[in-house]
């Protein structure tokens, strides 16, 4: 299980903590703050998956993926109102900051859509210093010129890198780390990198929640359809998270709740059920829609990276790293109650500095009402 401790501190965590969407879908100059526990609220159409969305890519390029892979349908993340210049192009910009033990690194990304996908421009920056950018030169190479700070003999190396990839993930495989202007690369990469490696995006799907699943490595996917396999891990491996798992059930869930188990069936598969004392024992499968995803989140709220199904930055200490959970329609399905405790119980994790959540609900009124939760009104913003 998560091995950070309580009184671990979090200020050598590096961790998201602004989102910049300059030109993407439905946002212009947006900038977003986001604090440890920061919920994006609005009606339908207002931003608030675009916002989760954004930041799902940049984790996605941090952790190595390609344009293609990442950017299914690049065109429609252009605004509808940019317009191509003589070259038909089009394009869309975002952007993050990280703050870690270096300092706030920023990194911005300007990404052409059409008429192909390839990166066009990134910059790295730190305390207004320039640690990177990249421009494409040549439009008939699938290159871009890269140019990293030194301060050396030579003060700027400059080199080739791939156009479908984020550079700043690169780095560590270019940057000798000879100089000290070298390290400092490298130190704000490497800040950004585990920052963006360290997100997890969950949207838990209760039709897949209801069947009995294979046991496999008993890491929680995104979209928890094999939360039975987790919970069959998770109960004999850290009883006390898993006790804080019941006591969540409890307060989320209709009816008595002694103890949340993981049974093995005869066909080699497990279903997850809640035990309900002296009246016997409840298929998960039969529970609805929103005590499903209410438990899900409660699970990966409880966990850390090691049981969820995300690359570990094995080069960090887990003692040195901050989970951030993304969850787009965090209230779906759930009543404010439900909503209510599990932003509660997001906050006591947070406070142990174990997770960040970065949440998108249509109501605001239940997160407001949690001491600790940022509130970011789209609604408003729209109307204003």
């Amino acid at each position: 299980m998560d091995p950070n401790s309580a009184c671990a501190g979090t200020a050598d965590r590096p961790a998201l903590t602004e989102l910049r969407l300059s030109s993407y879908k439905s946002h212009r100059g947006a900038v977003f703050p986001l604090s440890p526990m920061t919920v994006f609220a609005g009606p339908s159409g207002s931003g608030k998956s675009t916002a989760l969305q954004a930041c799902t890519a940049l984790a996605r390029l941090g952790g190595g993926d390609v344009l293609d892979d990442v950017f299914d349908d690049a065109p429609a993340c252009v605004p509808e109102q940019a317009k191509p210049d003589a070259q038909r192009r089009r394009g869309f910009r975002i952007g993050c900051t990280v703050d870690g033990p270096v300092g706030a690194v920023r990194l911005d990304l300007a990404v052409q859509a059409e008429p192909e996908l390839r990166v066009v421009g990134e910059r790295l920056t730190l305390g207004g210093q320039v640690l990177l950018s990249t421009a494409l030169r040549d439009p008939a190479r699938r290159t871009v010129q890269a140019a990293w700070h030194t301060a050396g003999a030579v003060p700027v190396t400059r080199a080739p890198l791939p156009d479908d990839r984020l550079g700043t993930a690169l780095l560590p495989l270019r940057v000798a780390g000879k100089t000290a202007g070298q390290r400092l690369v490298l130190a704000a990469a490497e800040q950004a990198v585990v920052a963006l490696r360290s997100v997890f995006a969950c949207d838990p799907q209760p039709e897949r929640m209801r069947t009995p699943v294979a046991v496999g490595a008993g890491r929680l996917q995104g979209g928890c359809g094999n939360l039975a396999e987790v919970l069959r891990r998770t109960r004999t491996e850290c009883v006390t998270r898993h006790a804080a798992l019941v006591a969540a059930a409890r307060t989320g869930c209709v009816g008595v709740v002694e103890d949340l188990a993981a049974e093995d069936l005869a066909d080699g598969t497990v279903r997850a059920v809640l035990d309900r004392g002296a009246l016997g024992v409840t298929p998960l499968g039969r529970l609805g829609d929103g005590e499903l995803r209410y438990l899900a989140l409660a699970l990966v709220l409880l966990t850390g990276p090691g049981v969820l199904e995300m690359e570990p930055v094995a080069e960090v200490l887990p003692a040195r790293q901050a989970l951030t959970v993304l969850a787009d329609g965090l209230d779906r399905c759930l009543d404010r109650r439900q909503v209510y405790e599990l932003l509660e119980l997001a906050v006591r994790m947070g406070q142990r500095g174990h997770v960040r959540l970065v949440g998108a609900v249509q109501d605001g009124a239940a997160a407001a009402g949690v001491a600790g939760v940022s509130v970011v009104d789209l609604g408003c913003e729209r109307r204003c």
